[in-house]
């Protein structure tokens, strides 16, 4: 079937920089053998991308990675604050189809540098099998000029059954011109390697698939970091099949930030990420580069399953600089 892996070789969170103009052709984007389009159409507050129509399976010259489309690069017509995103997945008439039909959309600007992976370029949205609908606290966003050079990188999941005239869309909403926001970073953070320039440090159990899940329960985890202060106000989980739980914990201050839990099939096939399972708070809560941290991931990879399995537990960040306005009573999901 092809719910039972979920492979992710350019996921949302590892291959920004193998994306960026430049460099590491050996991470090449897979062309197909049939082009096709893809556009954007600017309203007064959104932007819409579309990919395709393609037909699925389309096939790939390259790795294991899924049928890519060309990337597509656009710049937007003035200066805009991102405040919210969301993406679907259908036929050309309409017919919504399951999400892990998709593989990723990613969206790079290639303008500005990511704090979390230096000498990268900063990945600042996108979507994975959970397709999980953003809207950052009002009076938030992230500022993306006019000047930048934005680029989006899309794949289908080539495993996904004959499918004709497959469209995915990316919706990005942006504030209106006079409403008053407060820019935030992006920081990204997993029990996997999130930054393409250690891929050489990964352990021998890890691959651009995410990390190999034995039989039965198994727990990862990993210490964690932050080269920067800041206050989250929004957290982008992803996650694969068969996950249970990703969370994030100060060990300085022992204290549970994140605890996310996705919503599964009775096989573990994982569905989304309920609204009330991804931390949005105007509030929002401390991280500080003096403490230290821990990223957890819990899954179950069924005993009767022969298929192999690769699991990640990560975040897209969204903060603000400096502290929080007030330090909030509990943080926990």
């Amino acid at each position: 079937m092809y719910r039972s892996l979920m492979l992710f070789l350019a996921t949302m969170f590892m291959i920004s920089s193998a994306y960026a103009d430049g460099g590491h052709d050996h991470h090449a984007v897979p062309t197909l053998k049939k082009q096709v389009g893809s556009k954007i159409v600017y309203g007064e507050n959104t932007a819409t991308l579309t990919f395709g129509p393609i037909d699925l399976p389309a096939g790939h010259t390259e790795g294991d990675m899924g049928d890519s489309m060309p990337r597509f690069n656009f710049q937007l017509p003035e200066d805009k604050y991102l405040i919210g995103f969301k993406s679907a997945l259908s036929t050309a008439d309409g017919k919504e189809l399951p999400r892990n039909y998709l593989h990723h959309i990613l969206m790079i600007n290639n303008s500005q540098p990511s704090i979390s992976c230096p000498g990268e370029p900063l990945f600042f949205g996108g979507a994975g099998l959970e397709m999980a609908e953003t809207q950052f606290p009002d009076g938030y966003g992230v500022k993306l000029e006019k000047n930048d050079k934005l680029m989006t990188v899309v794949a289908f999941y080539h495993g996904a059954p004959p499918t004709k005239n497959v469209i995915a869309t990316f919706t990005m909403y942006f504030a209106p011109k006079a409403k008053p926001i407060q820019a935030m970073n992006i920081y990204q953070v997993g029990v996997n390697i999130v930054c393409f320039t250690k891929f050489g440090d990964r352990p021998s159990d890890q691959t651009d698939e995410g990390i190999e899940i034995r039989h039965g329960v198994q727990v990862h985890t990993a210490p964690l970091k932050f080269s920067t202060s800041g206050c989250v106000k929004f957290a982008y989980p992803h996650g694969h099949d068969e996950l249970l739980m990703i969370a994030l914990e100060n060990k300085t201050k022992k204290q549970t930030l994140l605890r996310t839990v996705p919503d599964v099939e009775g096989d573990g096939t994982l569905r989304e990420f309920l609204p009330h399972q991804v931390y949005r708070d105007p509030q929002g809560f401390p991280i500080s580069k003096d403490d230290d941290y821990e990223m957890i991931m819990v899954h179950h990879h069924p005993l009767q399953k022969t298929e192999l399995q690769h699991g990640m537990g990560n975040y897209l960040l969204y903060m603000t600089p400096g502290s929080c306005p007030a330090k909030s009573a509990s943080v926990t999901q």
